[in-house]
């Protein structure tokens, strides 16, 4: 095939696929069939640059990035490579020539089952963006078989079942039998000659399966390696014969747990066991990995920083100060200090939160039991830091018999980054302030960011079209070409032709995935999307009493020119955390009551699709005029869904949290419905006795929506449901749902008005588009690659093999 395919390129090597790889004629493929075809061909494509990349960075030497992450939400694999290949005409063509629907093995393909929401999302736009900038890099994760669950409702509620993703081959992976690693545990430390010898007391191998990852226009690709635990010895074939049929399965079992589930449920002893073998299973396979492949050309450990940067995703992968230290002590034979402070050199970690239930703790029972070496390794570091620099007795990694993750990987960390300015500054004055002040400097901001390439012109070809006409298809690499749109915003023609493009989303999502869920859902409505994972601090429950409350101001006045609404939600709730999923519950049943009310369905419908993922979000975007992004001001580090609906004309109504602040400040205060408490107003009033009440008695809208929520009105009239729930609202409410609730429905009041004006809804929707161009992974990754790296983009030279 030539280097740019033509229809009948692809056609013939499509057809030599279905026939030489999937074994069918013509006669006889399925849909599965033939995409399996059309993806070997993709990937065929992608293998030549992803060769010749790897060649390019030994040969000259790079510098090497490694990305360390418990989550990979990359979505589905054909479209986007289609795209990042500049190949969509000739696929069409090939395609329509074959007679095959693209859109139809298009959406035969699964979502890869690889994370839960946007430190996944933000890790897989990060592995595209690398691949467009040329940074050589590799990606390390978890091959899970069955990811985090698959939701479904069943009477209202959540029920988790597992993902099925790799009931079926897989076609972008490549297996790397040759790179596999033996990750121990348990066991006990031996003293041999004044030297620390772990004999670890149970282990499985790690086996690596490659995926290359194509950035923009095919020139480069990078390595998303992830990982699959296999038993060290298939089974017990004494024990087998012996009848214990059970006990000889055993180190199957072990290995299968390992890459089974994300996030499995940490409520129990067994569970927290699993969640910290998945993390150092992670953390010991990509580090065994990473000082192979510095080995192979160079000689000198000594010069680890200079050749490779390790970046942290969060404090899953903590452990890796640890790890990396015992393999350079224990494997290769250097002393504490000189491991310590090459770790650390080679190490940076992304702090994602300012919530301390999520900066993970282990008691140090459970890290002593499970990775007893590492115990004494963090105890050595814990000591290390005290002596050499003077901080405070309260301060330190190991305290209150836990060891605390966040701590280590910051005291390990070369840099430490925020992930958008508001957070980064927070992170600063909250969960690191005594480490900042020991150490200023070592925290730095990089604004989150999201690849284009995806999330505006592969998931919205309507706009992506139109902005290829008006400004030329250049900003597909530079976001910051939007701002050429900006003089387009007050030309009648250009805003008449967005708003063309954005019905023509609405209308595809309501006559597909709207429809499918009963929801009668008009174009012309507004199209009210929040989509995230189901979590107090992000605050579902305002925007469902909103709806509660809009629905009886509804009743009382019918015929006051309401604007028509549709309000879409979509994420899952942790199985455990049962507050979170009777938030689910109550949306559903609402949902109900409200979407078969004679007097308001045609004013206001809810929807809830379940199994919110890469794919949904794919469709929801392009369709929503208004992006909520309402969590309590302090609480969102960052956020990528906002950056998302905003370059896709999507107005926010939002709080000045995480980069909403960012947005608003470049998309202009007038472009942006802001509402609610700042960081530090809400701080104070989180610490207000009796905050809750006090709110709710001064809101007649919110008093009403919980007194029909205590009533039973959308539950059958039982209220205990929901006891809890009102319980928690009325008398806590730590993330203020009372607080802002009159703020939040007044600014809503105010979308509907600035609807009603079309005209200028769609000057403002240009305007957020046309100043998004900040918001791509692209300039993210460029801050990381000068700030935190120190690596330069590899060039492909003339004579790299092809």
């Amino acid at each position: 095939m030539s280097q740019h395919p033509t229809a009948k390129d692809l056609s013939d090597q499509i057809l030599y696929h279905l026939t030489h790889t999937q074994g069918r004629g013509t006669e006889f493929a399925t849909t599965f069939d033939w995409r399996l075809a059309v993806s070997y061909t993709i990937r065929d494509l992608i293998v030549t640059p992803w060769m010749a990349a790897i060649r390019a960075a030994r040969d000259q030497g790079a510098k090497r990035v490694y990305y360390l992450s418990m989550e990979f939400l990359i979505g589905r694999i054909l479209e986007d490579a289609i795209t990042n290949l500049n190949l969509n005409g000739a696929m069409d063509a090939a395609l329509e020539g074959l007679g095959l629907d693209k859109q139809e093995i298009l959406r035969d393909e699964p979502d890869a089952a690889l994370g839960n929401g946007g430190l996944g999302r933000l890790a897989a736009c990060f592995m595209e963006s690398l691949a467009t900038l040329q940074c050589p890099a590799l990606g390390y994760g978890i091959r899970y078989e069955h990811g985090l669950f698959r939701q479904r409702f069943e009477a209202g509620q959540q029920v988790e079942t597992p993902e099925d993703w790799l009931n079926q081959p897989h076609p972008w992976e490549f297996v790397r039998l040759d790179y596999s690693y033996t990750i121990g545990f348990k066991g006990h430390v031996e003293d041999r000659d004044g030297r620390a010898v772990w004999q670890p007391g149970e282990s499985v191998v790690a086996r690596a399966y490659d995926t290359p990852v194509i950035g923009w226009q095919g020139e480069w690709a990078n390595t998303l390696r992830l990982w699959g635990a296999h038993p060290t010895t298939l089974f017990d074939l004494h024990r087998f014969n012996a009848g214990d049929h059970a006990a000889a399965a055993e180190p199957e079992a072990l290995a299968r747990t390992l890459s089974r589930v994300l996030y499995p449920d940490d409520g129990t002893e067994s569970g927290k066991e699993l969640r910290l073998k998945q993390e150092y299973f992670l953390t010991s396979a990509a580090l065994q990995d990473i000082l192979r492949r510095f080995l192979a050309e160079h000689d000198d450990l000594r010069d680890l920083p200079a050749r490779v940067a390790i970046q942290l995703n969060d404090t899953h992968p903590a452990i890796a100060g640890p790890e990396l230290i015992r393999l350079l002590m224990d494997d290769h034979g250097l002393d504490f200090v000189t491991a310590h402070d090459l770790a650390r050199g080679t190490l940076n970690y992304t702090n994602h939160t300012l919530l301390p239930e999520a900066l993970e703790r282990w008691s140090t029972w459970l890290m002593g039991r499970v990775l007893p070496r590492h115990m004494q390794i963090i105890q050595m570091i814990d000591d290390h830091h005290r002596r050499t620099s003077a901080r405070p007795d309260h301060v330190g990694i190991v305290r209150h018999d836990q060891v605390q993750m966040g701590e280590l990987a910051f005291i390990m960390a070369g840099r430490v980054n925020g992930v958008s300015a508001l957070h980064t500054e927070l992170v600063k004055d909250t969960v690191f302030a005594d480490l900042h002040r020991l150490h200023p400097g070592r925290i730095v901001n990089q604004t989150n960011g999201v690849t284009p390439r995806r999330w505006l012109r592969m998931s919205n070809p309507a706009l992506a079209g139109l902005l290829d006409e008006v400004i030329g298809p250049g900003w597909t690499a530079d976001l910051d070409r939007l701002k050429g749109l900006e003089p387009h915003a007050d030309d009648p023609a250009f805003r008449d032709r967005l708003r063309a493009a954005k019905r023509a989303n609405k209308a595809r999502l309501s006559d597909g995935l709207l429809a499918g869920l009963g929801v009668r859902a008009d174009p012309d409505a507004i199209f009210d999307v929040q989509v995230k994972r189901i979590h107090e601090y992000k605050r579902q429950l305002l925007n469902i009493l909103e709806a509660i409350a809009l629905w009886r101001r509804i009743h009382d006045d019918p015929n006051r020119g309401w604007t028509p609404r549709v309000k879409i939600f979509g994420g899952k709730a942790a199985p455990g955390y049962w507050l979170a999923k009777t938030v689910i519950h109550l949306i559903n049943d609402v949902a109900a009551t409200i979407n078969h009310d004679p007097l308001t369905r045609d004013l206001l419908q809810i929807a809830y699709p379940p199994n919110y993922n890469v794919s949904m979000a794919e469709d929801l975007i392009p369709a929503a005029d208004l992006s909520e992004q309402i969590s309590t001001a302090g609480k969102e580090a960052s956020g990528t869904g906002n950056m998302k609906f905003t370059m896709n004309g999507a107005l926010t109504i939002g709080t000045l949290d995480g980069a909403n602040v960012e947005i608003r400040d470049l998309v202009g205060p007038g472009n942006f419905f802001l509402f609610g408490l700042t960081a530090a107003e809400a701080a104070a009033e989180a610490a207000r006795p009796g905050h809750a009440r006090a709110a709710i008695e001064a809101s007649d809208d919110l008093k009403a929506a919980l007194q029909m929520v205590a009533e039973g009105r959308f539950s059958g009239g039982r209220a205990d449901p929901y006891f809890a729930l009102l319980d928690r609202t009325w008398n806590d409410d730590p993330f203020l749902v009372a607080s802002d609730f009159d703020a939040y429905f007044a600014t809503q009041r105010r979308v509907d008005a600035a609807y009603r004006d079309a005209a200028e809804w769609d000057r403002m929707a240009a305007l957020n588009i046309a100043r998004a161009g900040f918001f791509s992974s692209d300039r993210t990754i460029r801050g990381y690659m000068a700030d935190i790296w120190q690596v330069r983009p590899v060039s492909l030279t003339t004579d790299a093999p092809a």
